[in-house]
């Protein structure tokens, strides 16, 4: 980009530009009079693969260009923002959120130098807005707590965030001011989080807005090029993974008593098909709607929920259904735990036994409990679940830990590949 000529094989952007320049004054007009056909595979991306192995996706320009102008009326970013992208480009979110729907707004973009350096990041580049994946801010969110915490300020935090809530239901917001220190520790320019991609714990989304910076959900998949739907400033509910976008339809396939059934969609935003795939397209399409594989639910004013992946749902024999997500969440509070995968066991008796695999971080937990010892630490993990247990019904009891420190196998946006992970436990 910043060679001023051609180089040992590497080429200059300026001489390009300036041999295109000259072609259009010798009347070449090739370039400029070129035409694409908009609805032809232009683009192919691999899914995750986080249930099932990777399926090609194959999208169009109309299908992207579609997806960025739904993004553009709900999600306000513009000239005077700056975005850290942080995710791999090659994953959809990041592609069409992070890369060309800040293009189009004329928003700059700033590359992170890693995830160890992101917290210097967010401060020199002026970061406004974010746009990551759950672990991330939960992680963030774990270490502002901590920080607090260790300075003998949380009872403060805590009692500032009531009194914030009282004034915000008065329209008087001092969140910006009583919070600033946290504020600052996140660069100070902070105005906008995105999280998509998984679900996000309820806990560090309610956080990160009582404390003043506005955390929404987006959700979508490869197959949507990539968003359905997202929270906004305007269009915000605690849990809801926002409303459908303008231009797409949603529905909900065989509900159960809850409401909660499969999200299909249909509209210009989703994918001709797998490419070169017939039989995964007669699967993944009904009446023209695409078969998203997740659950969930409409509310009345049209919020949508996500309870989670089908394919990953445990059915007990009782046919209560277990959603992994819920637990997981609630097992990821667990100080020193760094993540965890809720699985079914199956039993004698034909029934599941409800089974976690917890990842934890030895430094925390040698220095809560002053051990290094694997059996230690399994003992103390095992009550705080059994304390977490003590929170739901009793068919949602987990019932065998296992603990370990090596990392779950994920995907390049940190999901964790269930099927994958399965396979190496049983």
């Amino acid at each position: 980009m910043d060679l001023k000529s051609n180089e040992d094989g590497v080429f200059s952007i300026k001489d390009l530009i300036e041999k295109g320049k000259r072609l259009i004054t010798e009347g070449d007009r090739s370039f400029l009079d070129a035409k694409i056909n908009n609805e032809e595979m232009d683009m192919m991306l691999f899914t995750s693969g986080t249930t099932s192995a990777a399926k090609a996706v194959a999208l169009s320009h109309k299908i992207i260009c579609s997806n960025i102008m739904d993004i553009a009326s709900v999600l306000d970013i513009n000239k005077d923002d700056t975005m850290l992208s942080f995710l791999p480009m090659h994953h959809a979110f990041e592609c069409t959120v992070g890369f060309l729907y800040p293009l189009y707004r004329g928003t700059a973009v700033a590359f992170c130098d890693g995830i160890k350096h992101i917290a210097e990041n967010l401060k020199e580049y002026k970061i406004s807005v974010m746009i990551s994946v759950p672990i991330l801010f939960e992680n963030m969110y774990k270490k502002l707590m901590k920080g607090v915490e260790k300075q003998g300020k949380l009872e403060k935090l805590q009692k500032g965030m009531r009194i914030s809530n009282v004034l915000r239901k008065m329209h008087i917001d001092v969140r910006k001011k009583l919070f600033k220190d946290i504020h600052d520790v996140l660069g100070g320019n902070i105005r906008l989080f995105v999280s998509g991609a998984a679900a996000l714990d309820p806990e560090v989304e309610k956080g990160f807005n009582d404390i003043g910076i506005r955390l929404v959900q987006g959700y979508g998949l490869t197959e949507t090029a990539p968003v359905i739907s997202a929270g906004t400033d305007d269009h915000y509910r605690a849990g809801s993974i926002g409303q459908v976008f303008p231009s797409l339809e949603v529905r909900i396939a065989n509900p159960d008593e809850d409401g909660i059934g499969e999200i299909q969609v249909k509209g210009p935003s989703v994918m001709i098909g797998y490419y070169d795939n017939e039989k995964a397209n007669e699967e993944a399409f009904v009446d023209g709607y695409f078969r998203t594989g997740d659950l969930g639910y409409l509310d009345k004013d049209g919020y949508l929920f996500i309870s989670g992946r089908k394919k990953s749902v445990i059915v007990l024999k009782n046919g209560k259904n277990i959603f992994p997500e819920e637990l997981e969440n609630l097992v990821n509070r667990i100080e020193g735990v760094t993540e965890s995968m809720i699985y079914g066991k199956p039993e004698p008796d034909g029934d599941t036994k409800i089974c976690v695999k917890v990842v934890y971080d030895l430094e925390i937990m040698e220095e809560m409990y002053n051990t290094k010892n694997e059996a230690d630490i399994y003992e103390e993990i095992l009550k705080k679940v059994k304390e977490v247990n003590k929170k739901m019904p009793a068919y949602k009891y987990i019932r065998e830990v296992m603990v370990t420190t090596e990392p779950l196998i994920k995907t390049t946006t940190a999901k964790i590949k269930r099927h994958e992970e399965l396979a190496k436990i049983l």
